[in-house]
C-alpha cells in the first residue's frame, strides 16, 4: 500500500511541477518587461509559508492544486509604469503566451531526454508500425501459481514454448493464453530472457485456476520500443521535432473529438475523459514501464495542456488573449468589472466540469488502480 501511495505522490508532484513551470513562464517574461510581480505561489491559499526576496513574495500554500503568479495590475486598470495594464498590448500578449510556451519548452526538454535514453511503451496485442522490439513481458506473478513455482520474475521476457517436437514463438499475449489453455495439465518448457540471459524452465498449466488468474497465474504486458536511443547531440533535435509532431497530432485529435461531439456522434472510440486525478493515475501507471515512458507521458501531457490553455475561454490564457484582441480592435480595454465577472463564471464552469469528470470517471479509475496495484 505504501508503494502505491508513493507512486501516486510522484505522479501528482509531476503534474504540479508542470503547473509551476507554466507560471514561471508568465513570471520570467513579466520580470523581463519590468512589471512588478507581487507573489509567486506554489499551491493555492491559505498560505503556509512565505519569504520575500526583493519585491516578490515566494509562498507555499495549503491547497496542492497547482501554482500561481500575482502580477501587479493584471486584474485592473492601474496607472503605473510597472503595471501589467500599463504595458503595450504586444508586451502583455507575450507575458500571457510565456506561460503557454513554457509547456512546449518543458515538452522539448523532456522529449530530448527520452530520445537520449529511449522509451518502451505498452501496446497490447495490436500491431503498431512505428514500434520495434515488441515482446511479451512479465509484470506480476500470483502466489501459489505455476508461474511462481517455475521461478518466473517480474521483468522476464517470454520467448517461446516447447512441448515434445513442437515449438511456439511468443509474440503476443494471446499466444501465451492460447498455448496454456490447449496444454493444461501437461509439462511444458518455457524459454525466457532475463537480464540478457536465455533461460529454460518447466511448468504445468493448471486445469482449475482462481478467478482472474488464468492457467499460469502470471500478469503479462506486450511492450514495444517507441523511441530508440540517439546520441546526446541528436537528442535535442529529435525532441524538438517530435514535440512539433505530437502537437500536430494533438490538434488533429481534438478537432476530431469536437467534430464528433458537434455532429452528435459522442466521444470518439479511444478518447478518454480525464480530470486531474485521472491524469495522475495514468502517470502512476506509466511509472511501472520505466523512466523513458514516464517522461514521454509527462511530455505528451504538457503538449495537450498547452493546447487546451490557449482555447479562447475566459479563465484560461486563451481567454486573456481574447480580451487583449478585443482591446486591440476596439482601441480600449474591456471593462475590468465585465472581464472579471465573465472570468469568474467560466472559472466555476471549468471547476464544475472537472468535478463531474472526477466523480463519474476518475474516482472509479482510482479505485481500480489501487485494487490492481495491491494485487501485484
Amino acid at each position: 500500500m505504501i508503494s502505491v501511495i508513493l507512486t501516486l505522490i510522484v505522479a501528482f508532484l509531476s503534474l504540479i511541477a508542470l503547473m509551476i513551470i507554466h507560471e514561471f513562464g508568465h513570471f520570467i517574461i513579466a520580470k523581463k518587461f519590468g512589471v512588478k510581480v507581487e507573489e509567486f505561489g506554489i499551491g493555492y491559499p491559505p498560505r503556509i509559508f512565505g519569504k520575500k526576496f526583493g519585491e516578490t513574495l515566494y509562498s507555499i500554500n495549503l491547497l496542492p492544486l497547482g501554482a500561481f503568479v500575482k502580477i501587479y495590475g493584471e486584474e485592473g486598470d492601474v496607472d503605473d509604469y510597472r503595471s501589467f495594464s500599463n504595458l503595450a498590448i504586444w508586451k502583455r500578449v507575450l507575458i500571457v503566451i510565456g506561460g503557454v510556451a513554457a509547456f512546449w519548452i518543458a515538452s522539448i526538454i523532456l522529449f530530448s531526454i527520452v530520445f537520449a535514453i529511449g522509451a518502451d511503451i505498452p501496446v497490447g496485442d495490436q500491431d503498431v508500425a512505428s514500434l520495434t522490439n515488441t515482446r511479451v513481458q512479465v509484470i506480476l506473478i500470483a502466489d501459489d501459481s505455476p508461474a511462481k513455482s517455475a521461478g518466473l520474475e517480474a521483468g522476464d521476457v517470454l520467448l517461446n514454448f516447447k512441448l515434445k517436437d513442437t515449438e511456439v514463438k511468443i509474440n503476443k499475449i494471446k499466444d501465451v493464453q492460447d498455448f496454456a489453455k490447449e496444454n493444461v495439465g501437461k509439462q511444458i518448457t518455457l524459454v525466457i530472457q532475463r537480464q540478457g540471459k536465455t533461460i529454460e524452465t518447466l511448468l504445468i498449466p493448471r486445469v482449475l485456476s482462481p478467478q482472474g488468474q488464468g492457467a499460469l497465474g502470471v500478469g503479462l504486458e506486450r511492450m514495444g520500443t517507441l523511441i530508440k536511443k540517439y546520441p546526446w547531440y541528436q537528442a535535442p533535435i529529435k525532441g524538438t521535432l517530435y514535440t512539433g509532431e505530437i502537437t500536430i497530432k494533438a490538434v488533429q485529435g481534438l478537432f476530431t473529438v469536437f467534430k464528433d461531439l458537434f455532429m452528435g456522434k459522442g466521444v470518439p472510440q479511444g478518447a478518454e475523459m480525464l480530470g486531474p486525478i485521472g491524469i495522475t493515475i495514468f502517470l502512476a501507471r506509466a511509472v511501472d514501464f520505466g523512466i523513458g515512458f514516464f517522461l514521454y507521458f509527462i511530455a505528451s501531457i504538457s503538449v495537450f495542456v498547452a493546447i487546451f490553455n490557449i482555447f479562447p475561454i475566459p479563465a484560461l490564457d486563451g481567454g486573456k488573449l481574447l480580451f487583449l484582441a478585443i482591446e486591440k480592435i476596439k482601441g480600449k480595454p474591456v471593462s475590468t468589472r465585465v472581464e472579471q465577472n465573465i472570468t469568474v463564471v467560466f472559472f466555476f464552469l471549468l471547476i464544475a466540469m472537472s468535478l463531474f469528470i472526477t466523480i463519474m470517471f476518475d474516482i472509479p479509475r482510482l479505485s481500480e488502480f489501487i485494487k490492481s496495484s495491491l494485487q501485484k
